[in-house]
């Protein structure tokens, strides 16, 4: 019985560590319309390896992004089109960042840390709904993909690697 017990105790503290070793963002929801400083938390490494490389896919609507930079990091910025046009402070706006890239780094698997960018919500986002950010993070030859998007109904919680999100609300 006791065996039982300890195994059943270990498979929880698995489950529940699982959940909680997401890469995630700080502030979980906004208002369409606004600006928004995304705080990507990275808990820890690829399967005991240091973190080298942090790489977040920028959603459509997302607009004006500006990333921090990272001291011993080296920051990248891929730009592209957006799918159609936004207006922001009287300006048109028909392309801009697409994905945020910090490598070179060296994040040991026991440490913690925090990757910033900061951007505009289009205002013709769909309030109600959860916008999500892929994250790709690297760890030397390893790699985890946060990339999991949640279909319609599906908890993200029953997702292996569920990309990080924010819910979107009303404007203020």
């Amino acid at each position: 019985m006791k065996t039982y017990f300890f195994a059943m105790t270990a498979l929880f503290a698995l489950g529940t560590n699982a959940a909680l070793a997401h890469i995630t963002l700080e502030t979980q929801e906004a208002a369409v319309g606004s600006t928004y400083k995304a705080v990507l938390r990275v808990p820890h490494g690829c399967a005991g390896k240091a973190t080298t490389a942090v790489r977040v896919q920028i959603p459509e609507g997302v607009i004006s992004v500006k990333p921090m930079p990272k001291p011993g990091w080296t920051l990248q910025t891929k730009k592209g089109k957006y799918e159609k046009s936004y207006q922001l402070y009287g300006e048109t706006l028909t392309s801009g960042v697409k994905e945020v890239d910090w490598s070179g780094g060296n994040l040991p698997d026991e440490f913690y840390d925090e990757f910033v960018f900061r951007a505009s919500l289009a205002a013709d986002l769909p309030v109600g709904q959860m916008l999500r950010f892929p994250v790709v993070q690297e760890c030397d030859d390893a790699a985890e993909r946060w990339i999991e998007i949640p279909a319609e109904g599906q908890d993200s919680d029953a997702l292996e690697n569920p990309a990080p999100g924010i819910k979107l609300l009303p404007k203020k």
